[in-house]
Parts: structure tokens; C-alpha cells; sequence
């Protein structure tokens, strides 16, 4: 390579830095230039707001005192005006906030009123279930065809075929069913049985409510898609303020557009604070993390954490729901998993409940829709395959339409 171009090679260099630092040097000047105009613009708007401020403000004199001149006028006609009512005027015009009214807090309905509406739905329901029960269990002498159409009924009604063959057997062997006995006789027969299948003696209190419960006690509401579970969880924290307890909620469900938004809804009625994450797809177990934290903090009586709805096919979104377990037991135990089930779905409900009683473990069932139809049997055979309770119900729409399940109600409304 011969001198010439080597001195070439580097004159170009040169040049190339010379125009790098020159294209830096002039973008800094550019960048400042803006910054000074920007700031004395700033500058001017300020001057001139000031100007207008001073303007508006009330400055004349009292009538008496604006009558005399200037050296007539006494010191505290002379003086400024005082700065409590500048202030006053200069908050009015900077801001133009206008406080409107706080609307009420919600008192929610006790147990006693639900337990009431509860009772009187179920009784005034049609169901087809229990009448078509009745009737065949109604004839003189019940043939072996009449028994295979009690236990179809049954069968219909998803009461589970363990149950139904369980209760055909005890009812054959009823003298009350079997002999010829008046319609009375016949039902109250029929609704010792069924009671005997959905239990009077099992505990279906809430951790909660119970003597001695932790504090804060949690729940951790689990469901799939569109069987109410948020506005569940907005409606079981209502029937806990209607008993006088502290209650916070966690929006997990972090998937469902607008899910922390319904839920904040529900809370806002009722005083109740939500912790929600403020991006949506956020990780639903850092959000019940943090909510275990704060609750645990403000020392309130009871967390009610809401999850996104999941498919029970989805093996690794199961999978998240024990881990937002595993991570909100790090601040707090869990007392309370509640299943939200719909009543209408009958069998398929019941496949669901089992793979969410594998992925985290359930203490209990929610009931929504169930208002004494043809898939109420759902009841028996839930608990029959997870040994777990069913613990409240949902009867309606309305906000204070959960209530505990009561099981004479229920068997009462399945007879009609």
C-alpha cells in the first residue's frame, strides 16, 4: 500500500469524525435552543396569568373609604386586603373543582331476609323434577317398569347414579311408598329421603363466621367462565358487611377485560376496598400477594380473592391457581376455596368441580342459579363426589340474592 493512500485512508477518517462530532455538537445546540424557548415561553404564560389573577381580584376599597382621597384614607383603608379571601378566590379560579356529593353506603340484607326470599322462590318454583317423582311414586302398586322410571327421573335430574340407585332402594323399602297410603304420607316419605341425601347434619358455615376464625381469613374464589364467580365474590362480601365485618377484595382475575372494574363495583356500594393491579394481564399471584399483604396490614376480618375463570382442560392455567395459593399463604393461610358452580350445567358442572378440587383443593360449593329446575339433583351428587359441602346458594339477580343453603328449603322447592 503506498503512501498516498494511506494519507487518504486517514483523511476520510478524519473527515467522518469531524462530521460525527460536528452532527453531535449541532443536535445539543438544536436541543438547547428548544429548551430555551420553551422555557421562556413557559416564562411569558406565566406572567401573563399572573397578570390576569391580579387583575380579577377584588382590590376597591369600602364605599365609605372609596369616597375619600388618598391622604384622607385611614391605614386600614390603605392596607391589602387580607390573604384568606385571595386564597379563596385563587382556588376557585385554578381549579374550578366542584365537589359533588358522596353517594350513600349500602346497608346489605342479613341472612334472615335471604333466608326468607331463599324459601319463598324455592317453594313457588315449577319443577318438573319433583312432580314427575311424585306422580309415579303416587300410584297403587309401583311395577318394576314404574321403579326403572323413578330412577330415570333421577337420572334426568343429576342427582348422580350412586345417589339414584341409593334412593330407589331405600324408598322400596318404605311401607309409606310401597302401601297404599294417602298422597301426605307419600311426600313426607319422599322428603325424609331426599333430606337424608343432601345432609341436615353436615356444617355449612364459612370459616369466617365460625368462633375463633383467623384474621383476616381468607377465600379464594375459583370458577370457570360464566358461572358468576366475580359477582359472587362481589355479593359474598356484602353478606359479610350485613354482619358487620372489616371486608377487603383481591381482583386476581387479571385475563377477563374489565374484571377488577366489576368487581370495584360491587365493593364501592358497600365501602369495601379492592386491590387490583393497574395494567390488565398482569400476574394473578402477585396480585393476591399483595392483597394478602394490605389485608393483613389493616387488620380486616376477611379477604375474598377473585381468579379468573378457567377451562378445566387448561392444565397450566390449574396449575397458576395453586401457585396464587402457594404465594398468598406466604403473608396469610387460605381458611376457604369456594367453587362457584352453575346449577343449570348438571353433570358437566360436576366434571369441572372435580379437576378444580385436584388443582387446589376445595372447602365448599357455590350454587348460582339454582332456583328448584330439573338439574337441582346437581346438589346431591356434588357432594356426593367431592365430600365437600355446598355452602351458599345463589336464587336471583339481585345484589343480595346469595344466602346460605339451607336444605329443608331446597328439598321443599324440589317437591313443590
Amino acid at each position: 500500500m503506498d503512501t498516498n493512500m494511506v494519507y487518504g485512508i486517514i483523511a476520510v477518517v478524519v473527515i467522518a469524525v469531524l462530521l460525527i462530532v460536528g452532527g453531535i455538537w449541532m443536535d445539543r445546540s438544536r436541543k438547547k435552543n428548544i429548551q430555551q424557548s420553551q422555557e421562556a415561553a413557559k416564562a411569558k404564560a406565566d406572567e401573563r396569568l399572573a397578570a390576569e389573577r391580579a387583575a380579577q381580584r377584588p382590590t376597591a376599597p369600602e364605599p365609605a373609604e372609596a369616597k375619600r382621597s388618598p391622604a384622607e384614607q385611614t391605614p386600614d383603608a390603605l392596607a391589602p386586603p387580607a390573604e384568606a379571601p385571595v386564597e379563596e378566590v385563587e382556588t376557585v379560579e385554578e381549579t374550578g373543582v366542584v365537589e359533588e356529593p358522596v353517594p350513600p353506603v349500602e346497608k346489605p340484607e342479613g341472612k334472615k331476609g335471604r333466608l326468607q326470599r331463599l324459601r319463598e322462590r324455592l317453594s313457588k318454583s315449577s319443577n318438573p323434577f319433583g312432580k314427575a317423582l311424585f306422580n309415579i311414586l303416587a300410584k297403587d302398586h309401583l311395577s318394576e317398569t314404574d321403579w326403572e322410571d323413578v330412577e330415570d327421573t333421577l337420572l334426568l335430574a343429576d342427582v348422580g347414579a350412586e345417589a339414584s340407585e341409593q334412593l330407589v332402594e331405600q324408598l322400596r323399602t318404605d311401607a309409606r311408598v310401597t302401601g297404599e297410603t294417602d298422597p301426605t304420607q307419600l311426600r313426607e316419605a319422599l322428603r325424609g329421603e331426599l333430606l337424608a341425601l343432601v345432609g341436615t347434619d353436615v356444617d355449612r358455615s364459612l370459616e369466617a363466621e365460625k368462633p375463633g376464625a383467623k384474621k383476616p381469613s381468607v377465600i379464594i374464589m375459583v370458577g370457570v367462565n360464566g358461572t358468576g364467580k366475580t359477582t359472587t365474590a362481589g355479593k359474598l362480601a356484602r353478606l359479610f358487611v350485613s354482619e358487620d365485618k372489616t371486608v377487603m377484595l383481591g381482583a386476581a382475575d387479571t385475563f377477563r377485560a374489565a374484571a377488577a372494574d366489576q368487581l370495584e363495583t360491587w365493593g364501592a356500594k358497600v365501602d369495601v376496598p379492592v386491590v387490583r393491579s393497574d395494567k390488565e394481564g398482569a400476574d394473578p399471584a402477585s396480585v393476591a400477594f399483595e392483597a394478602a399483604a394490605k389485608a393483613k396490614d389493616d387488620d380486616v376480618d376477611v379477604l375474598i380473592i377473585d381468579t379468573a375463570g378457567r377451562l378445566q382442560n387448561k392444565a397450566n392455567l390449574m396449575d397458576e391457581l395453586g401457585k396464587i395459593r402457594r404465594v398468598t399463604e406466604k403473608n396469610l393461610p387460605v381458611d376457604e376455596v369456594l367453587l362457584v358452580l352453575d346449577a343449570t350445567t348438571g353433570q358437566n358442572g360436576m366434571a369441572q368441580a372435580k379437576v378444580f378440587a385436584e388443582a387446589i383443593g376445595i372447602t365448599g360449593v357455590v350454587l348460582t342459579k339454582l332456583d328448584g329446575s330439573a338439574k337441582g339433583g346437581i346438589v346431591i351428587s356434588v357432594q356426593k363426589e367431592l365430600g365437600v359441602p355446598v355452602k351458599l346458594v345463589g336464587v336471583g339477580e339481585g345484589p343480595d340474592d346469595l344466602a346460605p343453603f339451607d336444605p329443608e328449603s331446597f328439598v321443599d322447592g324440589i317437591l313443590g
